[in-house]
C-alpha cells in the first residue's frame, strides 16, 4: 500500500484560485494523456505517487479523457481505491463535461440534461462523493448561457461539486457568465484555457485580462504546446513521439523549419537562463501571477520532477521577454 512522502509539500508553492479560498499547486497533473486503457495502469500509479509526494495536490481530469472516454476517471478511480483513498482531503479532482461523451442528443455540449447526466457518471467512475471542481468544458453557441450556468450551480447545491469552472470561454462569455454565477451565488472560481509561448489566445481574445478584472484564476493547459517546448524535438521527430506514434494532437506538419528554428532558438534562450526550454516555457505562464497553475501532462515520473525544477525562476527580464516574443510571434 502506498504511503506518501512526509516532505510532500515543502517543494511546492501554492496559489489561491483569485478571490477564493481555494489554494491549487502551481504545477498540477492532467490527466489527458496516459491514462487511457492504452497506457500501463503501473505507470499511471507511479505518475500519481510521484505527483503527490512532491505536493502537486491537484488532478485534472475530463469525462472523455482516454482513449476509450472514461477510461482516465476509471483509472483514477482504481488508484484511489487501491491506494490513494486514504488521501482525499488532501487532494483536488476535478473533471469537466461539454465534448461529445455518448450517443444522442443528450451526450453533448451544455444542456442541464447533459452536464448533469455527465457529472453523475464520472462520480461513479472514479467511485466519489464529490468532485473539487467542475467545469463545463466549451462553450456552447446554442443552448442559453443561464442553462448551462444553471447546471454548474446545481451540481454544486447538490453537494457534487465544491466549486465550479469555465474552459475554452473567451473573455466577453466569461464576463457574462460570471454575472449569471455570482447572482446564483455559485462558487465559481477559476478558467481552464490553452496558453503557452505559442499559443497567446487568452491574451488575444480577452479572457486574460477580464479573469484578472473578474479575481478569477486562470490554469494553463498544454503549456509545453503538446511537446514542442522541450527538447524532444531539437534534433527531429524521434519514431517514438506523439507525433508518430498518435497524431492527434500534434503532427508532423506542425513541425516545420520556420517551427523547429524558434525551438531551437527558445533552446539556447533557457539554456542561457540554466533551465531547459521546457522549464523556461513554464517559468514564462507563471511569470506575472496572473496564471494560478500550469497543467503538465507526464509519460513517467522523472518528466514530472524536470517540470517542478521550473519554480526554482520564474523571473524573466524585459530583455528575455522581448527575445521571446521575437522567437515565437
Amino acid at each position: 500500500m502506498y504511503q506518501a512522502s512526509q516532505s510532500r509539500y515543502q517543494s511546492m508553492t501554492y496559489s489561491h484560485c483569485g478571490r477564493s479560498g481555494l489554494k491549487l499547486p502551481v504545477v498540477s497533473l492532467g490527466l489527458w494523456h496516459n491514462f487511457g486503457d492504452t497506457a500501463p495502469y503501473e505507470n499511471m500509479k507511479q505518475l500519481c505517487f510521484t505527483a503527490f509526494d512532491n505536493g502537486i495536490t491537484h488532478f485534472d481530469l475530463a469525462n472523455n479523457y482516454g482513449p476509450e472516454p472514461g477510461s482516465a476517471e476509471t483509472n483514477l478511480g482504481r488508484i484511489l481505491k487501491e491506494e490513494l483513498g486514504a488521501y482525499r482531503d488532501e487532494l483536488i479532482i476535478s473533471t469537466k463535461a461539454g465534448y461529445t461523451m455518448w450517443e444522442g442528443p443528450y451526450g453533448d455540449w451544455g444542456s442541464r440534461k447533459y452536464l448533469l447526466a455527465s457529472l453523475d457518471q464520472s462520480l461513479k467512475r472514479m467511485g466519489l462523493e464529490y468532485v473539487d471542481i467542475f467545469y463545463h468544458h466549451r462553450m456552447d453557441p446554442e443552448t442559453p448561457l443561464e442553462e448551462t450556468m444553471g447546471a454548474l450551480a446545481q451540481a454544486v447545491l447538490s453537494g457534487k461539486a465544491l466549486y465550479v469552472g469555465l474552459s475554452n470561454y473567451d473573455g466577453e462569455t466569461l464576463e457574462k457568465a460570471s454575472a449569471i454565477l455570482q447572482e446564483m451565488r455559485c462558487p465559481f472560481i477559476i478558467n481552464q484555457n490553452r496558453y503557452s509561448i505559442f499559443d497567446r489566445g487568452i491574451e488575444e481574445n480577452g479572457l486574460k485580462e477580464t479573469a484578472e478584472k473578474l479575481e478569477k484564476g486562470i490554469i494553463a493547459f498544454s503549456p509545453l504546446a503538446q511537446g514542442m517546448l522541450t527538447n524532444r524535438y531539437l534534433n527531429g521527430i524521434p519514431s517514438d513521439s506523439r507525433v508518430k506514434t498518435d497524431g492527434r494532437f500534434l503532427n508532423e506538419a506542425s513541425l516545420t523549419e520556420e517551427r523547429l528554428t524558434q525551438i531551437k532558438n527558445l533552446n539556447e534562450l533557457a539554456g542561457q537562463r540554466g533551465q531547459t526550454l521546457a522549464e523556461m516555457a513554464l517559468s514564462w505562464i507563471l511569470k506575472d501571477g496572473q496564471v494560478t497553475s500550469v497543467l503538465i501532462g507526464a509519460s513517467k515520473p522523472s518528466q514530472i520532477l524536470d517540470n517542478i525544477g521550473a519554480l526554482k525562476n520564474t523571473s524573466f527580464s524585459e530583455e528575455e521577454l522581448k527575445k521571446i516574443d521575437s522567437f515565437s510571434l
